[in-house]
């Protein structure tokens, strides 16, 4: 059975956006070399990536620029040319080289991805199909980059979750940006 995990950002206070959707506060501090070849070996595997309609839209904008090729190669390349469920209701089609578009129930869809052949998977962003899955037991390891940055407001990954989820911690890394990798188990 494939291995279903979740990475994202959070900020120390908690929540993966803000208030105004923002994310950009995730890549402060990513001229740490060492955290950047962390970031550049993650990208590494061959992971099927999934995402939600709103990330989805926000990575297809950014990784087959230019600019992400000249500033992360390594992550680029993975991010175009790996292979990429988006889920979505409201999409007619998915351009981004390597997309399967998923228009089924999110979580039937996803336990028949779990139990078909083919590599592990990994959902980036996508806090809403995060907090879905979670309810509904699928993922198996979460993976955290805690920033030092507090919020204020904003939305959470498991927002609607209905009831405590407990997880093991198996692994942490700091960097000296002051970012924090953390990986539980479910």
């Amino acid at each position: 059975m494939r291995k279903l995990s979740v990475f994202n950002h959070i900020s120390l206070d908690g929540y993966f956006v803000s208030a105004n959707g923002d994310m950009s506060w995730a890549h402060q501090g990513s001229d740490d070399a060492e955290y950047q070849a962390f970031v550049a070996d993650n990208a590494s595997g061959d992971s099927e990536m999934l995402f939600g309609r709103v990330t989805y839209e926000m990575m297809a904008g950014f990784w087959p620029t230019p600019v992400a090729h000249q500033q992360m190669p390594v992550v680029a390349n993975k991010m175009n040319n790996g292979r990429k469920a988006v889920f979505s209701r409201t999409l007619s089609k998915a351009g981004w080289n390597n997309t399967t578009l998923v228009k089924g129930d999110l979580v039937e869809e996803v336990r028949k991805m779990k139990q078909a052949g083919g590599p592990d998977m990994v959902i980036l962003g996508s806090g809403s199909i995060v907090a879905h899955l979670a309810a509904a037991g699928l993922i198996d390891t979460y993976q955290v980059v805690v920033n030092p940055v507090a919020l204020g407001a904003g939305r959470t990954l498991f927002e609607g979750l209905p009831e405590i989820m407990r997880l093991k911690l198996t692994g942490s890394r700091a960097f000296k940006n002051g970012k924090t990798f953390l990986t539980f188990k479910a």
